[in-house]
């Protein structure tokens, strides 16, 4: 199993500005690389300081230049807001750029507010066409001349312009539904999921879907991988408390999440306030030991252990999510411990 690294650039307010988020963004990266992580991934998401990514890819060209080996993934690309004549050539351009280190995850969009202001209102649950359509469109243009009559997008004949260096830069696509599976395995497309604030238990469902869907399609010639993101917080075995620390900071993330999930307040400058405690009474899964237990939250035995089961079910990449609201600083102790002591575990 190998490792890769999540993060968005985060602001929580004005203390830390954009310059200086990225500069956290870079070093969090670099290290990564020197640590031995396959893959740095970074997604897209729009108006939201807490997760600033308005296109993955000036991101990840930027880090091709400041690395050599670290695979760069846009995870993920929202179908909805791109043709796939521009996603096929900014992915390819990435690949020139980096010498053929693109992976290009794509999904289908989560925040209705996101929808409202790039899709005309769309329903978010809507934008599942949209992802199968521009899947085998953008790797057609990647192959050479080609014209498309979907019922989303229609364009004549055209091409994606660089073509990229591999002949077929590794596609994931975002799943969770049994539906999306099929879909993700029947077109040779790798599978990356996440279990947010559910337990192991998840992770166990998720993998059953994703063998399913490798039974119901014995024509594949390549079992493709599946990656499992997961928030991510390791401290010392000397520090008995030191999980809390973790654990609050993902509470603050997720109950930020649901503020702009509800999309129900008008954020100011890009900045939402997390949903208050007092609106999660009766939801154990917001809790502080609730988080210890779900999130990779643990000393470097206790991830290691738990991890190991990981392995066991076939999951190929676990993707260390760094987004949780903590400090820079605590970012680092934390990645620099799973560096130390979880990754050398698995070394073959």
């Amino acid at each position: 199993m190998r490792f890769s690294l999540f993060l968005h650039m985060e602001r929580w307010d004005d203390s830390v500005s954009p310059e200086q988020s990225f500069e956290n963004l870079t070093e969090l990266t670099l290290m990564a690389e020197a640590g031995g992580f396959s893959t740095v991934w970074i997604g897209e998401h729009h108006s939201m300081e807490y997760t600033v990514s308005p296109s993955p890819m000036p991101q990840l060209a930027y880090l091709a230049a400041r690395t050599s080996k670290i695979r760069l993934g846009a995870g993920t690309i929202i179908a909805p807001f791109w043709n796939p004549l521009r996603a096929a050539g900014e992915a390819a351009l990435l690949d020139v750029i980096s010498g053929g280190r693109a992976e290009i995850g794509i999904a289908r969009g989560a925040y209705q507010f996101e929808f409202d202001r790039l899709a005309g209102g769309m329903p978010a649950a809507d934008g599942g066409q949209h992802l199968r359509e521009i899947v085998p469109a953008v790797r057609k243009l990647w192959e050479g001349d080609y014209a498309h009559d979907g019922e989303v997008w229609k364009f004549p004949t055209s091409t994606s312009v660089p073509k990229p260096v591999q002949q077929h830069p590794p596609i994931w696509v975002a799943a969770r539904s049994p539906e999306s599976h099929d879909f993700a395995v029947a077109n040779g497309c790798n599978v990356m999921v996440t279990p947010l604030m559910k337990g192991d238990e998840e992770v166990e469902d998720l993998m059953s879907k994703y063998e399913t869907a490798i039974a119901a399609h014995p024509e594949i010639e390549r079992r493709p991988d599946i990656m499992v993101l997961r928030h991510t917080y390791v401290h010392t075995p000397e520090d008995a408390e030191g999980w809390k620390v973790g654990a609050a900071g993902i509470n603050r993330f997720y109950r930020t999440f649901d503020a702009w999930f509800g999309n129900k307040t008008t954020p100011v400058n890009g900045f939402l306030e997390p949903s208050p405690e007092e609106k999660f009474a009766g939801r154990p899964e917001f809790e502080l030991e609730s988080l210890h237990r779900t999130a990779m939250i643990g000393t470097p035995e206790e991830v290691i252990e738990r991890l190991r089961h990981y392995e066991q079910l076939g999951v190929t990449e676990f993707s260390f999510w760094s987004d949780n609201s903590l400090s820079h600083d605590e970012k680092k102790r934390s990645l620099q411990l799973f560096i130390e002591h979880v990754v050398p575990a698995f070394a073959e």
